[in-house]
């Protein structure tokens, strides 16, 4: 089976096209295959689409599932007794949330490349974080929501933490003051998600006239644009209001989601969120799901070498986007770059931070 000793010993960003295709093609189709003979579902779909799992020539060629089938099946490829932890995604009140299903491999996997990724953008030094969110989200550690398994997947990375929010959602200027006091001179890494950093950070340093001093800082945060976009707020400005409150400089962005949690797409500092050797992005035309090229607009189809306890290694999401370029970022990462357009028509508000912003 898939040696991923060997596989995680990578540098995330260090294939060109030709040998990465290689690289995950045949991790791919090895994936295939296990989640073809262990999980029924995924057998009785390969089957009516009339694919061979025994003649994968490329990963392009892989039948993909909608994410939606994870809200509405119970997708795994171990036995039941095997599960160890139920990831499941941010839903508002009434929505189907999807459950993902690990054992202690695939967790302990989707960590590792979590960390494989984040650190060659912060460094492999653990840091004080300041978390943009509340500790009472932090609950049953069995089932997870996304934003409770995004803080503590990112609290890997910290020495010491403080939550900039109390169990009401406020400000916690004095915890944050003591904090920051504690470790003054020090780097900084904060993490949140990108609604709730808006509207609960920036918005009320603002308020309060409080404005730390975090220019030795690095952010990143993810998810819940819908409703910043709704207010006219770009990245840019984003960006430019968190450096006026705090004096922040390094800012990034990920794209990510509970079906391929430990996957994640960081932004790099000329602004492209970025594909590492562990997975890629596909952009799909609408019309019949051809490829579509460089710039084109179209659904994104997400493909990843870490899930194993379920077949979620090539799902389509309900997102459009598009390849920017490849192996040419002047960032000097190597990878496919692309940037997020949007929801698709119709689609539900599933992101962690896009699901708390609808109760606005």
């Amino acid at each position: 089976m898939l040696n991923y000793t060997d596989i995680l010993s990578r540098e995330p960003y260090s294939l060109e096209k030709e040998e990465k295709h290689a690289f995950l093609t045949g991790i791919l189709a090895e994936l295939t295959r296990y989640h073809y003979a262990n999980c029924e579902l995924y057998k009785r779909i390969c089957d009516a689409k009339g694919f061979n799992v025994d003649m994968i020539n490329s990963y392009y060629d892989i039948p993909f599932l909608p994410v939606r089938l994870f809200k509405e099946y119970d997708l795994r490829s171990i036995p039941a007794e095997d599960v160890k932890k139920t990831m499941t995604s941010s839903g508002t009140t009434g929505q189907q949330v999807s459950k993902i299903y690990l054992d202690r491999e695939t967790s302990a996997i989707q960590t590792k490349t979590l960390t494989k990724i984040v650190s060659s953008f912060i460094g492999k030094k653990r840091l004080p974080m300041l978390i943009i969110d509340t500790s009472a989200i932090i609950k049953n550690r069995a089932m997870f929501s996304a934003r409770g398994a995004g803080i503590l997947g990112f609290s890997m990375f910290a020495r010491d933490k403080c939550y900039a929010l109390d169990e009401n959602m406020e400000l916690d200027v004095e915890g944050m003051k003591a904090f920051l006091e504690k470790h003054e001179g020090e780097d900084i890494f904060l993490f949140g998600f990108t609604f709730m950093i808006w509207q609960h950070f920036v918005k009320e340093l603002k308020k309060t006239k409080y404005h730390p001093d975090l220019s030795r800082g690095v952010m990143i945060h993810g998810g819940g644009w819908k409703k910043l976009l709704s207010e006219s707020v770009l990245s840019e400005q984003f960006k430019q209001e968190l450096n006026r409150v705090c004096g922040i400089t390094r800012v990034h962005d990920y794209y990510g989601m509970v079906e391929q949690t430990g996957t994640i797409y960081m932004e790099c500092e000329c602004g492209h969120l970025h594909t590492p050797i562990f997975s890629d992005v596909i952009i799909r035309r609408s019309s019949d799901f051809s490829v579509a090229g460089i710039g084109e607009e179209g659904l994104i189809e997400v493909v990843s070498v870490l899930p194993k306890s379920y077949p979620g290694h090539v799902l389509l999401t309900e997102d459009s986007g598009v390849i920017l370029g490849e192996d040419n970022c002047p960032c000097g990462r190597l990878g496919k770059y692309f940037k997020i357009n949007g929801r698709i028509k119709n689609a539900e508000i599933r992101g962690c931070s896009d699901t708390y912003a609808a109760k606005f």
